[in-house]
């Protein structure tokens, strides 16, 4: 039987260590991963154009709440009908590039919205590319805007 040197660890706890390193390595890897995938979901499921139709409608009716929180900037909008829609403005600099801020409109002022529709209609939600209000308009998205 070989014997280690004199102070030297037994090998099967050296082979411990390295594994119990090895174990910590790769669960590290794996957690970092995880957390880049998830982290990357809700920006892709949330930013873009994907979920929602490629024509434009036009949305009339009254605020019901204004939210300029990020990651983007709402408003609660009640049509005739009495339905009310979430519509999505752009990022909050986006949206104060257009010259719409939190003091530009209040609850109860008329509003009309240009943009698109979620694509599942059950839904009373949509993004603006443009909203009017007392005849002035903030083009959150411009280069969208569809000709009339």
């Amino acid at each position: 039987m070989v014997h280690p040197p004199i102070g030297a660890p037994p090998r099967c706890r050296s082979r411990q260590r390295f594994d119990m390193h090895i174990h910590a390595q790769n669960l590290l890897s794996l957690t970092f991963a995880a957390a880049l995938t998830l982290s990357t979901v809700p920006a892709i499921a949330h930013h873009g154009w994907s979920w929602a139709d490629g024509e434009q409608i036009t949305l009339e009716g009254t605020i019901e709440d204004i939210s300029m929180s990020p990651p983007h900037p709402t408003l609660q909008v009640r049509d005739a009908e009495g339905t009310v829609w979430q519509v999505d403005l752009g990022n909050p600099n986006q949206t104060a590039r257009s010259g719409f801020t939190g003091e530009t409109a209040q609850v109860g002022d008329p509003i009309t919205v240009i943009g698109n529709r979620n694509q599942d209609h059950e839904r009373a939600h949509m993004k603006a590319v443009r909203i009017v209000i007392d005849e002035q308009n903030y083009d959150m998205y411009p280069e969208r805007i569809q000709a009339d």
